[in-house]
């Protein structure tokens, strides 16, 4: 007798929540990563957007620190197929660093330390639905998950979070990011299961 019947399709969460697809909750906060863990430090990190003209808006720690602060509670979802619901987190919109940056771009390639890169379409920053985060459970971000500052875009799989994010390069035409060019979705919306090019 199988111990998993073909029908199995997890448990229901004892949070409530609705899951997408293929997902189960946990209660942890995994730590997934493609490569050692940088340690940028207050003093030396920044953040730049750069246009698709070459314009370059640039922002150090205490400019981050300085612009209005957002606290979103988001639900998170992984490729890996965990879900955690009711995430706490402190920020800055995406929204507030944008707003004085001329551009005519559709895409954005984001930059981390460390090397690290994913695309999204620009409107995915835009209109409340992403942030620079600092802060996680009212405590400054953890290196493993991000911090000192990390891109939180909740509505789609975490891989599209950047952790240790240093910049955003706007874009006239979509170019894949690390995980795209190696076979992951481009968009990866864990409500359509994007998680694969062709899923």
């Amino acid at each position: 007798m199988p111990i998993i019947s073909r029908g199995f399709h997890g448990r229901r969460p004892e949070s409530g929540h609705k899951l997408p697809p293929g997902q189960y909750e946990t209660f942890d906060f995994p730590v997934l990563s493609a490569g050692p863990t940088p340690r940028v430090a207050h003093d030396d990190w920044e953040f730049t957007v750069t246009t698709e003209t070459g314009a370059r808006h640039r922002w150090d720690w205490g400019d981050l620190m300085a612009l209005p602060v957002e606290s979103p509670t988001v639900d998170l979802h992984c490729v890996t197929k965990w879900s955690k619901f009711g995430t706490h987190w402190q920020g800055v919109s995406l929204d507030v660093l944008l707003e004085d940056v001329e551009t005519a771009a559709d895409y954005a390639l984001v930059h981390s330390y460390g090397g690290y890169t994913t695309n999204l379409p620009l409107e995915d920053l835009l209109d409340g639905k992403a942030w620079i985060a600092h802060r996680f459970d009212g405590d400054e971000l953890a290196a493993e998950h991000g911090g000192p500052a990390r891109l939180l875009v909740p509505h789609l799989y975490l891989w599209k979070s950047a952790k240790w994010v240093r910049g955003i390069e706007l874009l006239m035409e979509d170019e894949p990011g690390f995980w795209e060019s190696a076979g992951y979705h481009d968009y990866g919306d864990p409500w359509r299961e994007q998680r694969y090019q062709g899923d």
